[in-house]
């Protein structure tokens, strides 16, 4: 797909207990998507699958849409790893790797907002962008000062046995 490609694949069924994304099967490859009621239709340059007239005499509509012109997917460029994503949530393949990044990631997110930093600084992206990074290099050493970061003949190096580890 090209790299402008900025639209969400929404998960909310566009008619309640109807289908949503998941139930449509999506070949990346030959760039077509496939809905329930077995119609298939090409993704256009924008990552659109318009399935419009198709769905006028689909005995599945009233579970699809209810869009007069019929259902429209909006494939992302990250389309296939999201699936991956939300099937290994439905089956629970992430639970380890979540309970063990999950508290430091909260933890890095909530030292990069305290004091004050919860809301940008400056006006201008670049301006932004160098704030933000300079704050996340300044939290990052003084993590490594607390797992006891010195400097010895040999250069920078942590301790054996710093505080916190």
């Amino acid at each position: 797909m090209p790299a402008t490609t900025t639209y969400t694949t929404f998960l909310t069924p566009s008619v309640p207990g109807g289908f949503d994304r998941d139930d449509f099967v999506i070949d990346h490859q030959a760039r077509t998507a496939s809905c329930p009621g077995g119609h298939t239709v090409a993704i256009n340059a924008k990552g659109a699958a318009v399935f419009g007239v198709r769905c006028r005499d689909c005995p599945l509509r009233e579970r699809c849409t209810t869009a007069k012109k019929g259902r429209i997917l909006h494939i992302g460029d990250h389309d296939p790893e999201l699936v991956a994503a939300r099937r290994a949530w439905r089956n629970g393949d992430f639970t380890n790797d979540y309970r063990q990044w999950r508290p430091m990631v909260e933890r890095s997110i909530a030292w990069l907002v305290a004091h004050g930093h919860r809301r940008v600084r400056y006006r201008g992206i670049q301006r932004n962008h160098h704030g933000l990074t300079l704050r996340a290099a300044a939290i990052n050493l003084r993590r490594l000062v607390n797992l006891g970061l010195i400097r010895g003949p040999t250069g920078w190096a942590l301790t054996q046995c710093g505080p916190g580890s």
